[in-house]
């Protein structure tokens, strides 16, 4: 079962970790810039944040997984230290992104600030956890890292959640409010209670 959840797990990071090409060969109005409004488009900030988001978010979920297979870790140490520095790389300019962009959310305030959260909590856990590592702290390296990646993996549950509330709901604006928050939240409950049996076999 363990193996069966990993290789879902990877199956869609590889596919939302290549979503930033839809950029490349889809007209804009057609993907989610096309709810934005014109102001915020022509904002050249917004639009750099934007596309960095996406590009360097898109790098750590692609990449990220690999990470957590032990027998790959202990075999290919250096490799895993190399995607390690690329990932944290990656998930700095992509978390800083999102803050910015989570003031100009659509939803208003409250989704807003459930992105903000989200983004901020991201950068923070991937900090911490490259502070353990440079102090051999391999246990809490692992914990955060878990974290941190679950707050990754929100750019595949926010792709999961939205269509359902929406088809629940009917009600797109508020489907985004709550998604916000729930993009993300039970992927950290999860990364909690898995860190929780971390402990013991640490």
């Amino acid at each position: 079962m363990k193996k069966l959840l990993f290789v879902i797990i990877c199956i869609f990071a590889l596919l939302i970790g290549a979503y930033p090409l839809i950029y490349v060969f889809v007209e804009h109005k057609y993907t989610f810039l096309g709810s934005k409004s014109p102001d915020i488009l022509h904002n050249l900030i917004w639009r750099i944040a934007f596309f960095a988001h996406i590009i360097f978010g898109g790098i750590s979920l692609f990449i990220g997984w690999r990470q957590f297979g032990s027998k790959f870790r202990n075999k290919y140490i250096r490799i895993h230290r190399s995607i390690g520095g690329l990932y944290v790389i990656s998930v700095l300019i992509s978390s800083v992104s999102a803050i910015y962009m989570g003031f100009y959310a659509n939803g208003g305030i409250v989704s807003c600030v459930g992105f903000i959260l989200l983004g901020a909590i991201w950068l923070i856990t991937t900090l911490v956890a490259v502070v353990q590592i440079s102090r051999g702290n391999v246990a809490k390296h692992q914990q955060f890292m878990i974290y941190s990646y679950a707050c990754t993996f929100a750019a595949v549950t926010l792709r999961i959640w939205l269509p359902i509330l929406k088809s629940i709901t009917h009600d797109p604006d508020n489907s985004y409010i709550i998604v916000a928050w729930l993009c993300w939240i039970p992927n950290v409950v999860v990364a909690y209670f898995i860190n929780r049996n971390l402990k013991v076999n640490v």
